[in-house]
């Protein structure tokens, strides 16, 4: 299915994937990947932000759902956290 992207877009999902699944060193090879592309800091960026963006809302979202099984309206925030 990759075959359907250009390689320059196929990087950057890899690093919005990365960035959204927490996976460091997939980061880093899919960044590199993307740098010898000539692919721009600004669309680095533009990767990054999206996947921060999706990142938080799929963490809102999973905090709701298990406050919900546990019959609260919120879940309680992490001791030291920013939730």
């Amino acid at each position: 299915m990759a075959e359907a992207l250009d390689p320059r877009t196929a990087e950057l999902v890899g690093i919005a994937a990365a960035v959204a699944g927490h996976c460091q060193p997939c980061f880093d090879y899919h960044y590199r990947q993307a740098r010898e592309l000539g692919v721009s800091d600004e669309e680095i960026h533009a990767a990054v932000s999206l996947a921060r963006r999706v990142r938080a809302a799929g963490d809102r979202h999973m905090d709701e759902h298990v406050a919900r099984g546990m019959g609260h309206e919120m879940v309680p925030p992490v001791p030291g956290g920013t939730r």
